[in-house]
C-alpha cells in the first residue's frame, strides 16, 4: 500500500528523533537509560501489534497498558519533566522574552548587581588564599525554599566579611552552602542534593558533588571554593568552570546575573 511522503512527514519525523534524543539524553544523565529503553521497546511493540499486525485482542490489552502507563510514567519521572520543562523555560530565547518585558532602569540595575557580585568575589579570593572551603549558591528564577529551609537563616546584608564569618573553619555552619536571594545572604549551613555523575573528575570533593546537585535540579549559580587547593569554580546548569581567576568569576556572575 502506498502514500504520499512530503516535507511535512520528514520535518515529523525529525521532531520525534529530536525527542527522543533529548529523552534519551535526560535518561542517561539521571542514570534511567534501562527504563528509558524498556519503555522504548514496549512502545514499539504496541505499534507493531495495533496498528501493522492489527490483533485486536492483543492490541486492546497494550491500549489499556499504555493509556495507564501515561500517569505512572509521570510518577515515575516526575524530576526528568520538571527539568524538561525548565529548560525548556531556560531557553536562551526564553530569557531574551523575558528580559523584554522587564521595564527595570538599567542604570540602577547595574548598580544592584555591582554590590551583589564585588563582596562574593572579594571574599572567595580571600577565602582561596587562605585555603578556606566554601559553597555560595546563587538563586535566579527557580526558588530555593526548601533547600533554605535545610540550614538557619539569616537574612543580612551580603557582605564580604559575613560572608568569610560564615564559612570560617571554627564556625558551626562552614560546612554547608550558603544561599544568596533577591540581594541577601538567605540562610547558611544548608543541605544541597549531590550530583552522583560518574563524569566528575575524582580531585573534586563533595562540595563541588552538591555545587553540581544544586545546578542539576534549578538555574541557580554555585560557587565553590576547594578547601585543598584554594581553588574556584563555578556550577552553571551542571557544567562546570574551573580553577576560576577573580576577573573570570566577575565576568561570569555578571553575564549571568544581568
Amino acid at each position: 500500500m502506498f502514500f504520499e511522503f512530503g516535507i511535512k512527514d520528514i520535518v515529523d519525523i525529525l521532531l520525534v528523533a529530536l525527542i527522543l534524543y533529548y529523552i534519551y539524553r535526560l535518561m542517561k544523565e539521571s542514570r534511567s537509560l534501562n527504563v528509558f529503553m524498556g519503555i522504548l521497546v514496549f512502545v514499539v511493540l504496541w505499534l507493531v501489534v495495533s496498528q501493522v499486525l492489527q490483533m485486536r485482542l492483543l492490541g486492546s490489552i497494550l491500549d489499556k497498558f499504555v493509556s495507564v502507563g501515561v500517569i505512572v510514567l509521570v510518577v515515575l519521572f516526575q524530576d526528568e519533566i520538571r527539568k524538561f520543562l525548565y529548560n525548556l523555560g531556560a531557553h536562551q530565547r526564553m530569557k531574551s522574552f523575558r528580559r523584554f518585558l522587564s521595564l527595570n532602569d538599567k542604570k540602577q540595575d547595574t548598580e544592584k548587581l555591582k554590590q551583589l557580585i564585588m563582596p562574593i568575589v572579594m571574599s572567595c579570593m580571600d577565602m582561596s588564599r587562605k585555603k578556606v572551603g566554601a559553597l555560595i549558591v546563587i538563586q535566579r528564577a527557580t526558588p530555593l525554599d526548601d533547600i533554605i529551609a535545610t540550614g538557619e537563616r539569616i537574612n543580612a546584608a551580603i557582605s564580604q566579611r559575613l560572608i568569610e564569618n560564615l564559612f570560617f573553619k571554627n564556625s558551626p555552619l562552614h560546612d554547608g552552602a550558603m544561599i544568596i536571594a533577591d540581594h541577601q545572604i538567605k540562610a547558611a549551613g544548608c543541605i544541597l542534593p549531590v550530583s552522583h555523575n560518574l563524569n566528575i573528575p575524582k580531585e573534586l570533593g563533595l562540595r563541588h558533588r552538591a555545587a553540581l546537585g544544586i545546578t542539576h535540579e534549578s538555574d541557580s549559580i554555585a560557587i565553590v571554593v576547594s578547601e585543598e587547593t584554594g581553588g574556584i569554580s563555578v556550577a552553571i546548569h551542571s557544567q562546570f568552570q574551573l580553577r576560576l581567576t577573580a576577573e573570570k568569576l566577575e565576568s561570569i556572575l555578571t553575564q549571568e546575573l544581568a
